[in-house]
C-alpha cells in the first residue's frame, strides 16, 4: 500500500543526507497533524492542474477520490506517517503514489513545498482562530451569566490594589468581558489580512502552470490569492499576528486568574471555587487551590515567549524563503494547543464559582471608599474640587484619629472640618447612592450594567455567527 519515500529535493545530489542532517531536517512528529490542511490544498491543485490540462478529467476525480480517501484513513488513524517521511508534504506524496502510482506523481507539477507549507499554516491558523473564539465565547457566556446575577451585589473597586469606590460586582466580571470581547475582534481582524491564499507562488516566482490561483484561492474559503509571489512564501506576519492576539488573550486570562487566585483566598473570600475546579494539597488536608487560574496565569509567559520567538526568527531574513521559517509552526501551534487546552477549563471555574454577596456587600464600604462622594457633594454645592479634595482628606483623618466610619461622624465633628461640611452629606454616604450615581455610559449604576450586558449578548451573537459562517475543510 505503501512505498519508501524518495526525497523531493534529491535529483541532483549524488548521494543521500548525512544522518545527523536528516535527523535536524525531519519535522517533529506534530508537524504531520497538518496533513488535512495539506490534503485540503492538494485536492484545490488537482484542479488547477486540470485546469492547466496536466489533469483530464477521469485522472482528477481518481486523484481528487484518493485525496478524500487519504484524509478519511487519516483521520482514522489508518494512516500514518513513517520515520522517513522528512515532512507532511513528503508523506502525502509516498501515500498518494502508493495509491495511484504514476497518476500520484503528477501532483507536484506547478507548486513547492514552499507556497504548500504557507498554505498549510494558513488554513491551520483561520480553523483554529474560530476554535479559539468558540471556547472564548464560553468563557465570556460564564461571565455575562454570573453579572446577570450579581448586577446589584455591592462590592469594593480597586486601584493599586487597595479599595477605591464601591462597585456591583456584575460590573467588575464585564470588565474581563469586555477584555475578552476585543481579544475576539482581534482574531477577526487578523483573519481578514490571513484571508489571502499563497497557492500559485510556487518556489517564490510565481507557477508556470498553476496560473489561475484565484480559484484556487476561491475553492479553500480564502477571499482571494496572494499579490506577490514572493510575499506569498516568505512572509510570517500573519503568524505573528496570530501569536500577538493569542498572547494578549492569554494575558488578559492571566488578569482574570490573579483576581480569582486572591478572590478565592481566606483573606478576600469573595469565591467559592466548585470541588470539580479546585484541587487539594498532598500533606494539607484543608487546602482547596485555585489551580486552574495560576496554570492558566503561568501559560502566558509561555505564550508571551512564543510571540517573541517568532518575531526574532523574522528580523533578520532576506527574501524569500528560508528554512528558518520551519520554526512558525512550532510556536503557532503550541499556543494553539495551550489556548484550547486553558479556555474550556476557565469557562467551567467562572461558571460554577459561587459568589459571597455577604462578605462583598461587608467589604464595600472598608477602607472609606465613600470619601470621593464627600467631595462630589461639596464640588455640587459650589466648592472648587482642589478644596473639596482637601477637606474631605481631613474628614477621613478625623474618622482615623476617631476610628469612626464616614457616615458615623458627628454634626459637630464636621462642622469642626469645614463649615460647609452639613449634616445633609449624609444621604449621600450610602453605598446606594454612591453606586446609583454612577449613572453616566460605562458607570457602575445597576441600570448601566444591565444595559452593557444586553449591549454584549449582541456582539457575542455576532462572534457566534462568525465562526458559524466558516465552512472549514471540506474533506
Amino acid at each position: 500500500m505503501s512505498q519508501q519515500p524518495e526525497l523531493l529535493w534529491g535529483a541532483r545530489f549524488k548521494h543521500g543526507p548525512a544522518a545527523t542532517l536528516s535527523a535536524l531536517s525531519r519535522s517533529p512528529e506534530y508537524y504531520f497533524s497538518l496533513a488535512e490542511y495539506d490534503l485540503e490544498g492538494c485536492r484545490a491543485h488537482a484542479y488547477e492542474l486540470n485546469r492547466a490540462g496536466l489533469l483530464d478529467e477521469n485522472e482528477t476525480v481518481l486523484m481528487v477520490d484518493a485525496i478524500k480517501q487519504l484524509a478519511k484513513d487519516f483521520r482514522a488513524g489508518i494512516l500514518a506517517p513513517i520515520q522517513a517521511d522528512e515532512d507532511v508534504h513528503t508523506f502525502i506524496e509516498r501515500s498518494l503514489t502508493g495509491r495511484l502510482g504514476e497518476l500520484g506523481g503528477k501532483l507536484r507539477a506547478g507548486r513547492s513545498r514552499n507556497d504548500q507549507t504557507a498554505n498549510d499554516l494558513r488554513l491551520y491558523l483561520r480553523d483554529n482562530a474560530r476554535k479559539i473564539v468558540a471556547a472564548l465565547l464560553g468563557l465570556q457566556t460564564a461571565l455575562v451569566r454570573q453579572a446577570e446575577q450579581h448586577i446589584h451585589t455591592l462590592a469594593p473597586g480597586f486601584t493599586h490594589l487597595q479599595q477605591a469606590q464601591p462597585i456591583v460586582f456584575g460590573h467588575q466580571l464585564m470588565a474581563h468581558a469586555q477584555s475578552f470581547c476585543r481579544d475576539v475582534e482581534r482574531f477577526q481582524d487578523w483573519d481578514k489580512r490571513c484571508a489571502l491564499s499563497p497557492l500559485g507562488a510556487a518556489a517564490m516566482a510565481g507557477s508556470a502552470i498553476a496560473l489561475h490561483p484565484e480559484l484556487s484561492a476561491k475553492d479553500l474559503g480564502y477571499d482571494g490569492a496572494c499579490e506577490n509571489s514572493i510575499d506569498a512564501v516568505a512572509s510570517r506576519d500573519h503568524v505573528a499576528e496570530f501569536l500577538f492576539a493569542g498572547s494578549m488573550l492569554s494575558v488578559n486570562l492571566s488578569r482574570i486568574s490573579e483576581e480569582v487566585c486572591l478572590w478565592a483566598s481566606r483573606q478576600f473570600r469573595w469565591v467559592e471555587l466548585d470541588d470539580g475546579y479546585a484541587t487539594g494539597s498532598s500533606i494539607m488536608p484543608q487546602k482547596k487551590n485555585p489551580d486552574i487560574a495560576e496554570l492558566t496565569r503561568g501559560k502566558s509567559g509561555r505564550l508571551i515567549g512564543n510571540v517573541t520567538a517568532m518575531l526574532s526568527t523574522l528580523k533578520g531574513l532576506p527574501l524569500s524563503y528560508n528554512r528558518d521559517l520551519v520554526e512558525d509552526k512550532r510556536n503557532a501551534m503550541d499556543t494553539v494547543e495551550q489556548l484550547l487546552l486553558v479556555l474550556p477549563a476557565m469557562a467551567g471555574m467562572i461558571d460554577t464559582m459561587t459568589i459571597n454577596v455577604e462578605r462583598l456587600r461587608e467589604q464595600a464600604p472598608e477602607g472609606f471608599t465613600l470619601a470621593t462622594e464627600v467631595a462630589d457633594w461639596l464640588s455640587r454645592r459650589g466648592v472648587p474640587f482642589k478644596e473639596a479634595h482637601e477637606i474631605t482628606g481631613k474628614l477621613v483623618q478625623v474618622c482615623e484619629q476617631y476610628n469612626l466610619a464616614l457616615h458615623e461622624v458627628s454634626d459637630a465633628q464636621l462642622l469642626a472640618v469645614d463649615a460647609r461640611l452639613s449634616a445633609d452629606v449624609r444621604e449621600c454616604l450610602t453605598l446606594e447612592a454612591a453606586i446609583n450615581a454612577r449613572s453616566g455610559k460605562g458607570g457602575t449604576a445597576p441600570v448601566r450594567v444591565a444595559e452593557q450586558i444586553a449591549r454584549l449578548k449582541t456582539r457575542l451573537e455576532a462572534q457566534a455567527n462568525w465562526v458559524n459562517g466558516y465552512a472549514g475543510l471540506s474533506l
